[in-house]
């Protein structure tokens, strides 16, 4: 009765042990970071547009609505998100320590003892049995090794965080591009309609002249190749549209989505920021600075880690067996408190200190090469800006002016006066003109989409959109 009091009290100890550190680490853990799973992307309560493979047939496909469907479904941001949580596992992993390790045994032995057998001059076997045998081992202190490592766990968890909003700010960059490079295909295929309706009515126009014996033959036959070359370059509008959907698909993570309707048009919308604001923009939301960041304290952490590479642990033990000559003949237990001294090699830790300062070293220079490609990347993505924004008016004048010709054109061209190849040139320098505009219109949403994606966080403004004229 005596050593069951004593079993029990050591089974009791060591309980409130492993109930102190697990509080420990679990407010540590729980008050500086959250679980894993709060960061999952927010949808905003419209669970009906997160799909695997297809939405329902002929909805309205907006840029908000796109962007909500890419980050319900881009596996990229799905395998950065599972990066974080094996993270958050790992952390946890660092506080088993903490945690006691059980182990248990069963087993037959039989044993010859060789030098009593010689000496005796007869053979002496034994029979050994183990019913069962518990062993409780419990680590009680390890001079911060512990909490040294499960701060590294931590900074890992934040980096991978990080990493995670920094493939989600890649990916919404990715689907405004495939949008506006849909409408920009859009507006190709639009033109292009355009441009064979008006070469049919040339021709129309061209084959009445000459049967009422106006204009000669050779008049109706360049209006009829006019009319075929816009036919081809409608086809190849129409094919870069379907391009153009796949591609969207693609970067939404569905590409076997069902057909939907997209009747959003380009607009210029300008943006007023200045470069040293997208700067400080940036020091607050880019997440690769952030992670830089984080890597210099990880590696700062491995520094203080590997300085207790010399230091012992604390730790109990207890153990108790059934067996014997039988297998339930006599019973037995132990235990203990230790202090475990490593084996010291001088020479291999003060190596291993030095590998640490150096790799902290590193990820400060690291961190600066990284700052210093970021505001690379923010003022030429800015200066485009600029230049795509410049480029707007111009586009937009000379849009206005080869209408104007084409409209004198195609006046004069209607009372005789204009030949078939004037009007032709009038209505390509009219169309090349549209095509430039709608280009320049793409290039600058997705300038801007490159701009935000460089500072880490959209560029909202309340500013009414520039509209083409006619």
């Amino acid at each position: 009765m005596y050593k069951k009091i004593i079993l029990t009290g050591l089974i009791i100890g060591l309980t409130t042990i492993q109930t102190f550190a697990l509080n420990i680490g679990n407010k540590i853990n729980d008050k500086e970071f959250p679980e894993a799973n709060n960061v999952l992307p927010e949808n905003q309560g419209k669970a009906d547009l997160i799909i695997q493979g297809g939405v329902e047939k002929n909805v309205d496909m907006t840029l908000e609505k796109c962007i909500e469907l890419a980050l319900g479904n881009n596996p990229d941001i799905n395998v950065a998100f599972h990066d974080v949580l094996a993270s958050d596992a790992r952390i946890k992993q660092i506080w088993a320590n903490y945690f006691p390790s059980i182990s248990w045994q069963t087993g037959y032995t039989r044993i010859r003892q060789l030098q009593l057998s010689d000496a005796l001059g007869e053979n002496l076997v034994f029979n050994y049995y183990i019913l069962g045998q518990i062993t409780l081992q419990q680590m009680l202190y390890d001079f911060g090794v512990t909490q040294n490592q499960a701060t590294i766990r931590r900074i890992d968890y934040q980096g991978y965080r990080e990493t995670l909003a920094g493939t989600i700010n890649d990916v919404i960059y990715q689907t405004k591009d495939a949008y506006f490079n849909l409408l920009y295909a859009f507006e190709q295929r639009r033109v292009a309609k355009d441009n064979v309706e008006k070469f049919e009515m040339f021709y129309n126009q061209a084959k009445a002249f000459y049967e009422i014996g106006v204009n000669p033959k050779v008049d109706v036959t360049i209006a009829e190749v006019n009319l075929s070359n816009a036919k081809l370059q409608y086809i190849q509008a129409d094919n870069a549209v379907n391009l153009a959907v796949a591609k969207l698909n693609n970067v939404m993570g569905v590409p076997f989505i069902d057909k939907y309707n997209v009747t959003e048009r380009l607009r210029f919308k300008p943006v007023e920021v200045s470069f040293d604001e997208a700067i400080r923009i940036a020091r607050d939301a880019r997440p690769e600075l952030k992670v830089a960041a984080l890597k210099v304290a990880g590696a700062n952490q491995t520094v203080k880690l590997v300085k207790k590479a010399w230091l012992p642990n604390i730790s109990m033990e207890g153990q108790y067996q059934r067996g014997g000559k039988s297998w339930n003949s006599n019973y037995g237990y132990n235990y203990g408190a230790y202090l475990n001294f490593p084996m010291i090699n001088g020479m291999l830790i003060n190596n291993e200190i030095k590998e640490a300062k150096y790799l902290y070293d590193k990820e400060l220079a690291s961190a600066k090469s990284k700052q210093n490609s970021i505001y690379l990347e923010i003022q030429q993505a800015y200066l485009n800006l600029e230049e795509k924004r410049q480029q707007m008016p111009v586009a937009q004048l000379q849009v206005k002016q080869s209408k104007e010709n084409y409209e004198l054109s195609f006046g004069r061209y209607k009372v005789g006066e204009a030949s078939p190849t004037e009007l032709k040139d009038a209505q390509i320098s009219y169309q090349s003109a549209q095509l430039s505009y709608y280009k320049a219109l793409y290039e600058y949403n997705s300038a801007k989409a490159a701009l935000e994606r460089a500072v880490g966080k959209n560029i909202v403004q309340d500013i009414k959109p520039v509209e083409l004229e006619g």
